[in-house]
C-alpha cells in the first residue's frame, strides 16, 4: 500500500504548485481547454498539450506508410 502513495508524495515534494494545482482542478472539474482557466494558462505562458496538438492542418488524420 505504501508504495502505491510514494509517487504522488514524490510528485507533490518535486513541484508542490503544480501537483496543488493540478488537484484543485479535478476537484473543480475544470477544463484547461475552455474559458476562464484556458485565458489564465495563455497568459501565463503555458499551452496545454491536446491545444498545441489540435492547431494542425486540419485535414483530419495523415496517411502514414511503413515499408
Amino acid at each position: 500500500m505504501f508504495d502505491e502513495i510514494m509517487p504522488l508524495g514524490r510528485a507533490f515534494t518535486q513541484q508542490p504548485v503544480a501537483f496543488l494545482g493540478g488537484v484543485v482542478t479535478g476537484a473543480l472539474r475544470l477544463n484547461p481547454q475552455k474559458d476562464p482557466l484556458k485565458t489564465w494558462l495563455t497568459r501565463q505562458g503555458i499551452g496545454t498539450q491536446m491545444a498545441k496538438a489540435s492547431q494542425g492542418s486540419g485535414q483530419g488524420p495523415e496517411t502514414i506508410e511503413i515499408d
